[in-house]
């Protein structure tokens, strides 16, 4: 795995898929190439049927006779046109079957996946394997797979049918083999690695893109925009540069192909030539052979070409295959309490560079503990450890004894929730939006009291549909300051017994932070709360307050003790008062 990167399934991994979604689609595959094989030797007759109709006309046959035989030929035509239609409608239909189960599986995988691995990869990665990776597996399944199968009989069929017309002049087909299979195995060994350096080059760019989009604002106010337009130039580049790549081995091995359909032409013109002289074959023959060959041209040219397309999927799909989110291996114990502890805790995003040094914090059920200090002093890396997202590298973080880190999921999810400032509104009613963390067998009452609880029923209730209002792009437009409220709800709804909030009233303005904390406040009563201040006020309705200067704890006391200390909180207070009276 490349670092900042999620893995690609390994090529074991993808056989073992494709096994078993063979194996659940036998009978449509069955169908499918069943019908590409009737086809396929519907087409091959014409070549037979055109070299007899020669040698009619080259021995006198009767114009009843010819007419008949250009008839048959007019109707395998239309057979293999027909049946060929047919097959292919058959395969793109299996391809929906396959694309919409691998792009399900992609969904299922991508939730499994811890948060840390997620935040490491970017948004990006994931998006383009969601994306533009499936689409590659669309094409190739739609298109690569029947053009391939198709190609596949016709040139084995047609071997087979030059080998029982003429044996000798089937000995042309040994200069095709001669000139195309040393350049095309030397093609199909470089080509994977190139093709995965280009589909990983398209993904940095999409996660460049991406980020620059998100981001837009702060880009723009801290005056970055020249620099993240160099960035997402760098990333066009590079991905050009892996496009060039392929493109140069392709211009090495095209002549190959070239030649490959052009001389066995020529040789059997040659041989034939020579076998007609000796009597050993008539005209019609030789006119069949080299209607053969002909034919060979372009299934050989599809087939080979659309092996570098079924290469690019294979790629795709082990990039898909690799969004699996891992066996949870984790095995602490349930927590026995509900107690918080940490212990001598360090973490690192990088090595060499430590983000939180030594905390030591104890934090009792029930309590509410805010967290403030300036920014970049590690309050939100706090928080991921504390919610379990991510691990201390050194230390421990513990509920009830029992290591967070080391939770399962469903357990973890259960004993504390983190919520950010930054929200989603899912595409769906505000419903469905609601009861995300539930079975949805909320009663619109609990619905509506979770909306009341975070302060989003006034809008809620200002809805042309009230919960079955559709949300989302293209439909009703849902506030930022919204999306925070209906995220609080969620968490009403989830009920957890302990509560990270990481600064996630900060969209809304101070007089509505306050009445919704206060409103919280009354819900969550009895539970744990942690909340990463960026408003002071908060604070000062806390339990306790910890400061965090430089990555560790500088002070920890209730909000009278820490400003009659007249230390770093005071210092802060004094300093958000100022602020606020020279806004006002």
């Amino acid at each position: 795995m490349i670092a900042g990167t999620l893995p690609l399934a390994s090529r074991a991994a993808t056989r073992t898929w494709l096994r078993g979604t063979l194996r659940q689609h036998r009978r449509a595959l069955l169908v499918a190439a069943a019908l590409f094989t009737v086809a396929t030797v519907a087409g091959i007759a014409g070549p037979q049927i055109l070299g007899t109709l020669v040698d009619h006309v080259t021995g006198g046959g009767g114009a009843g006779e010819i007419d008949v035989l250009a008839l048959v030929f007019v109707a395998a035509l239309v057979v293999q046109a027909a049946l060929s239609k047919v097959a292919h409608a058959r395969i793109g239909m299996l391809g929906e079957r396959i694309i919409a189960g691998a792009r399900e599986g992609l969904i299922g995988q991508a939730l499994r996946l811890p948060l840390s691995d997620i935040e490491a990869a970017g948004t990006g990665d994931l998006l383009s394997r969601a994306t533009s990776d499936v689409d590659r597996i669309d094409h190739a399944v739609r298109n690569a797979v029947p053009t391939i199968t198709t190609s596949a009989l016709t040139l084995s069929i047609t071997t087979v049918a030059m080998i029982v017309t003429s044996p000798l002049l089937a000995l042309g087909l040994l200069v095709a083999a001669a000139v195309v299979y040393f350049p095309t195995r030397w093609y199909l060994r470089r080509a994977p690695d190139v093709i995965a350096g280009m589909l990983r080059s398209w993904a940095v760019l999409h996660s460049t893109t991406h980020e620059t989009a998100e981001g837009a604002r702060t880009t723009e106010a801290f005056g970055l925009t020249g620099h993240r337009e160099r960035t997402g130039e760098d990333s066009l580049q590079t991905a050009i540069r892996g496009e060039r790549r392929l493109r140069l081995l392709q211009t090495r091995w095209t002549p190959f192909l070239e030649l490959s359909h052009t001389l066995p032409i020529a040789a059997t013109l040659i041989l034939g030539g020579w076998a007609y002289t000796q009597g050993l074959v008539e005209l019609g023959t030789i006119a069949t052979m080299v209607l053969y060959i002909q034919a060979l041209a372009s299934p050989m040219d599809e087939l080979l070409w659309w092996f570098e397309d079924m290469a690019v999927a294979g790629t795709a799909l082990r990039r898909v295959l690799g969004v699996q989110g891992p066996d949870d291996e984790r095995t602490a114990a349930a927590p026995s309490g509900r107690d918080i502890d940490l212990r001598d805790v360090h973490f690192s995003y990088t090595a060499g560079k430590e983000v939180l040094r030594g905390i030591d914090l104890r934090v009792p059920r029930g309590q509410q503990l805010a967290i403030v200090g300036p920014s970049g002093a590690g309050k939100s890396t706090l928080a991921r450890l504390l919610a379990g997202i991510s691990a201390p590298t050194r230390g421990s973080v513990t509920i009830g004894g029992s290591e967070v880190s080391g939770l399962a999921d469903d357990v973890l999810r259960g004993e504390v929730l983190l919520l950010t400032q930054e929200q989603h509104v899912f595409a769906g009613t505000l419903r469905e939006n609601l009861t995300l963390p539930g079975d949805g067998s909320w009663t619109d009452e609990r619905l509506w009291d979770a909306l009341r609880a975070a302060g989003g029923d006034r809008w809620a209730s200002a809805l042309p549909d009230g919960l079955d209002t559709t949300l989302g792009t293209g439909a009703h437009a849902v506030p930022a300051a919204v999306a925070q409220q209906l995220a609080l709800a969620r968490v009403v709804l989830a009920d957890p017994h302990t509560l990270v909030l990481d600064e996630a009233t900060s969209l809304l303005d101070t007089s509505s932070a306050r009445d919704l904390e206060r409103t919280l406040a009354r819900v969550l009563e009895g539970r744990t709360v942690i909340a990463i201040a960026h408003r002071l006020h908060t604070a000062a309705a806390a339990d306790r307050v910890a400061v965090v200067e430089d990555g560790h704890i500088s002070e920890l006391g209730s909000h009278a003790e820490l400003l009659g200390a007249d230390g770093p909180y005071a210092r802060l207070v004094r300093t958000a008062s100022a602020q606020e009276a020279g806004a006002t």
